[in-house]
């Protein structure tokens, strides 16, 4: 990405971030070391349909584009109207649905959408109060291939937050296997992902 299009991106995502920040988890867009690091949990084979929750400016988005074959399809949910255009315009290969994900269900009905192989979300947790992470929670799974994963990035600097402790906890109940990956110091804030499969 060139310099340009990165501040663009940046700019894009912090102002939207200082106009509601209920429903921004950090400052900056997610670094492309925890987009490399979220991208290999997506099946590179087959064609998979890939669901990203929260895209934002889709900083994710385009390393899991990369790694994705032929005949695969990225969808992606987003409620921000403002990050929706700027996806509409800035990435056009990707099916940018506008909603909230408590409809999700209904939302890939009309997208022609059965069941996803992988769900990424970017979905601020720590902002949620414990039934709404839960309810969000319920919505993925609800869509979620026997097989498939789910992943979300969380931030180290919020460990300490009963709202992380309370969605670790969600994940738990609701997966057989959560998996926390190697912290990604490179990311501002230092970020952990989670790898969760085996609905309950």
């Amino acid at each position: 990405m060139s310099k340009r299009k990165k501040l663009r991106e940046y700019w894009t995502f912090l102002s939207r971030a200082v106009r509601r920040p209920s429903t921004f988890g950090a400052v900056l867009p997610t670094s492309r070391h925890v987009a490399a690091a979220v991208a290999t949990v997506v099946p590179s084979f087959g064609t998979p349909t890939v669901l990203e929750l929260g895209p934002g400016t889709g900083a994710l988005s385009s390393p899991i584009q990369r790694r994705l074959s032929e005949g695969a399809r990225h969808l992606a949910v987003e409620i921000d109207p403002e990050m929706v255009r700027y996806l509409h315009r800035t990435k056009p290969w990707l099916e940018v649905i506008a909603g909230d994900v408590t409809d999700l269900r209904e939302l890939l009905d009309a997208a022609g959408v059965d069941r996803v192989d992988a769900v990424i979300s970017s979905i601020p947790w720590t902002l949620l109060p414990p039934d709404k992470q839960r309810e969000l929670l319920e919505q993925a799974v609800s869509v979620l291939t026997p097989g498939g994963v789910f992943t979300t990035v969380t931030y180290l600097t919020t460990l300490w937050r009963p709202s992380t402790r309370e969605f670790v906890s969600a994940l738990e109940d609701t997966f057989d296997e959560v998996l926390p990956r190697t912290a990604i110091w490179r990311n501002v804030p230092p970020a952990r992902i989670y790898a969760c499969r085996r609905p309950k």
